[in-house]
């Protein structure tokens, strides 16, 4: 594939995410971004939540999977960016897929005792997701330090990383926070950040200096 092409792949896989992020909640009455999870808009039988789920969650997850499996190639020979973005294609493109097609009871609980198998993989694969994104954008960052024309996207990954890291383990500490639609966004937003940033390096070309 082009440059071109595997960064008009990135970079709709992230806007599919996007528009479908803030379709969701439009299409609930009371749904509440401050205090709801995304999730909670295309959960068990929500009205809209299979379209949701056909047309955006895991088209996405299959555009960011090809990204990041692609992305590689395109950009400069460091194992930590390999293994940053294979990291990437796994826990958060596959991640996105597997949570597309298995959607989480309505309210999204994180009571595991009354939980549905969907709920129990759902939680499951965002949990592992959320763990270690933070680690593959960090470690893609510190990759980037030693390529000369690398350096504002090695300052995007690492920066990215440690602010969606933070906000990670403050949604981990309390899972049911008021604020926890909000924290998952600012998670996601750091992503969306980092994807868009990358896919517009990879589309420039331009040559790798050491």
């Amino acid at each position: 594939m082009t440059n071109k092409l595997v960064a008009y792949i990135g970079i709709l896989g992230v806007s599919l995410f996007a528009i479908a992020a803030i379709v969701g909640p439009l299409l609930i009455e009371d749904y509440s971004v401050v205090s709801q999870y995304i999730s909670e808009s295309f959960a068990i039988n929500t009205e809209y939540g299979r379209y949701l789920q056909y047309f955006g969650y895991i088209p996405s997850g299959i555009l960011i999977t090809i990204f990041c499996f692609s992305a590689p190639r395109k950009l400069p020979s460091s194992k930590l960016i390999v293994a940053g973005f294979f990291g990437l294609a796994l826990f958060y493109g596959l991640g996105t897929i597997l949570v597309g097609i298995f959607p989480c009871d309505a309210g999204c609980p994180t009571d595991v005792i009354n939980s549905s198998l969907a709920q129990l993989i759902h939680n499951a694969v965002a949990s592992l997701t959320y763990i270690f994104f933070p680690i593959c954008l960090i470690g893609i960052g510190l990759g980037f330090k030693k390529f000369e024309n690398y350096e504002r996207l090695s300052q995007i990954a690492i920066i990215t990383g440690i602010i969606s890291g933070i906000f990670i383990f403050s949604l981990f500490s309390d899972p049911n926070s008021g604020y926890r639609g909000i924290l998952q966004r600012i998670i996601e937003t750091s992503f969306i950040v980092f994807m868009v940033g990358s896919a517009l390096r990879i589309g420039a070309g331009a040559e790798v200096k050491l």
